[in-house]
């Protein structure tokens, strides 16, 4: 179900929950509400109306934020490494591709007519590489400060969120897009996702253990969340950590 209001489309989803959440979503400002599955629609329309001006706000906030261009993946182009900037070089190679980190200079070697989706995976696996390498230095030290201990890891490529966890099964995701950011970043977000283990929600219980662990966890989310973002197509995601969500 989909209600219009004041131009904004709102998509209305019906739930077996108790209590109804309004979510907008990365990148365009997606909104979404949650409902109770017995829920009047009347109401959940007046609940969208009562808070129509956050949902404008959220959604200026992500108009407003900076991304990067779309990647052709030649000579020139800029890429980040742990928050370094490193300047791309392509070099035709008609042997096994490669990607060497050379000063200020990233050298990408791959077919020439390889194409910008075809360079695009190989330099994400080559991210995905470089990412792997400090989650398995970083996350044994956080498992060992917090005495909370994670039975799996993977990296995924996201746009909605920089980490998220199943609590049951102990296991972790990390965005590919972290190896972008500085390395603290990813520290913090490590430890974030720990932390959910004894803590589900973002409540002051949260709060305290982050507080405990990590004293300018704040400055690092803000700086983490002020990143220029990744160029990607126009999409609707599933439910992610890291976006505005309302509860009632």
């Amino acid at each position: 179900m989909r209600i219009v209001i004041s131009g904004i489309p709102i998509d209305i989803q019906k739930k077996n929950i108790k209590n109804m959440h309004l979510q907008v979503k990365p990148p365009n400002g997606h909104v979404v509400i949650s409902a109770p599955s017995s829920m009047d629609d009347k109401a959940v329309e007046v609940y969208a109306r009562t808070n129509l001006s956050w949902i404008k706000k959220q959604i200026e906030k992500y108009q407003q934020q900076p991304r990067e261009d779309k990647r052709q993946y030649v000579s020139g182009e800029t890429i980040y490494i742990w928050g370094r900037q490193y300047f791309l070089k392509f070099i035709p190679c008609s042997q096994r591709n490669s990607f060497d980190i050379q000063g200020n200079k990233v050298i990408l070697s791959m077919r020439e007519n390889s194409t910008v989706k075809q360079r695009e995976a190989y330099v994400r696996e080559q991210y995905r590489l470089i990412l792997k390498k400090e989650i398995e230095r970083i996350l044994p030290k956080w498992e060992k400060i917090t005495g909370l201990y994670c039975d799996s890891w993977q990296t995924k490529y996201m746009t909605t969120r920089w980490g998220t966890c199943n609590i049951e099964k102990k296991k972790i995701w990390i965005n590919l897009q972290l190896v972008q950011k500085p390395i603290h970043c990813l520290e913090y977000v490590i430890l974030h996702e720990l932390i959910h283990f004894i803590e589900r929600t973002h409540n002051s219980v949260f709060v305290a253990y982050m507080d405990q662990y990590m004293k300018d966890w704040r400055a690092v989310r803000k700086e983490l969340n002020d990143c220029r973002l990744d160029y990607y197509e126009t999409q609707v995601e599933d439910v992610g950590e890291g976006y505005p969500v309302k509860t009632v």
